[in-house]
């Protein structure tokens, strides 16, 4: 598979207004999309930080991870080092005895090669990213997605698991009846190849309703 292209927020914006009316008004109303361009990320620091975030309020989840990450989880050798981390002393930190599994799985996953490092991420495609970090015990493709379009910036990413992407689809296209994934994946192709950028403006959209 290719890998996706950077995302171009302003060709985008130009592909979906004249790809979908509906869409247009909202991106009428809400103004220039703001994701921001592709960085650089260390795979195994951004998903120890979603795995330490599951299910918490995000104060809680914060301090968790400062104590984590302060028990010598900062860097790249992060996952070299959590093999001589006591069970106790992340236990002590806060964590739950299945986020500290996930974490040991993805150390485990990231040493071996099936976490991509930066320089690998370029080279793969969206699906093979995606079923790589899911192998992770605790990663789904919800959090996956959001990585992608946040932290990668690829442009073609529809993420159907999330309920306010599918709220907003409902109210925008379907007077407030529920959507499937398929109904929404279906719509979608029309956005294609700014799946993400669609999706940020459904996410806003949901802001102009109050």
């Amino acid at each position: 598979m290719t890998p996706s292209l950077p995302l171009d927020a302003q060709a985008a914006v130009r592909h979906l207004s004249a790809a979908d009316p509906v869409l247009a008004q909202v991106i009428a109303r809400v103004g220039p999309c703001d994701v921001e361009k592709p960085k650089r990320v260390d795979l195994f620091q951004a998903l120890l930080r979603s795995i330490v975030y599951q299910q918490l309020h995000w104060k809680a989840a914060s301090a968790i991870h400062g104590r984590v990450l302060a028990l010598g989880l900062k860097g790249k050798t992060a996952p070299a080092k959590l093999a001589d981390i006591p069970d106790a002393a992340l236990r002590g930190a806060g964590l739950s005895a299945n986020k500290l599994a996930a974490i040991r799985d993805l150390a485990a996953k990231t040493g071996d090669g099936t976490i991509p490092t930066a320089r690998e991420i370029a080279r793969l495609g969206d699906d093979e990213l995606v079923a790589r970090i899911t192998s992770v015990r605790g990663i789904g493709p919800w959090t996956v997605h959001m990585l992608m379009i946040f932290s990668l910036g690829r442009p073609d990413v529809m993420p159907t698991g999330d309920f306010a992407i599918r709220k907003a689809f409902s109210l925008l296209y379907r007077r407030g009846r529920p959507a499937t994934p398929t109904a929404l994946l279906r719509h979608a192709e029309r956005w294609r190849p700014h799946r993400s950028v669609a999706s940020w403006y459904l996410w806003r959209s949901l802001d102009l309703e109050g």
